[in-house]
């Protein structure tokens, strides 16, 4: 289960992506359907990054207790955000962007 830290990064993170996203949609830059995938793709990034802070921060302590939780957080929510961006991006085309 997520902690409170996680969940707030993951929806800060994936609130501001929105929050942008809706502003490009209002300014007619997206049409409907690429909200929805966009949607998609923050939700996933969202997700990868509160996974990616709590498996990173385990590994981490693991390995070197203490500064290696601290890194081992930074580097799982790098790579977990990443990953879910990229499975998202793909999931929302292929279901809202069929061509």
């Amino acid at each position: 289960m997520f902690s409170r830290g996680q969940l707030f990064a993951g929806l800060i993170s994936g609130g501001l992506s929105q929050v942008h996203d809706i502003k490009t949609y209002a300014a007619g830059s997206i049409s409907d359907n690429g909200l929805a995938a966009r949607t998609t793709k923050n939700i996933t990034s969202a997700l990868g990054l509160m996974t990616g802070l709590e498996y990173g921060a385990g590994v981490g302590s693991a390995v070197l207790p203490g500064i290696g939780t601290a890194i081992g957080s930074i580097l799982g929510a790098i790579v977990g955000s990443r990953l879910g961006n990229s499975i998202g991006l793909e999931v929302g085309n292929s279901l809202f962007l069929k061509n």
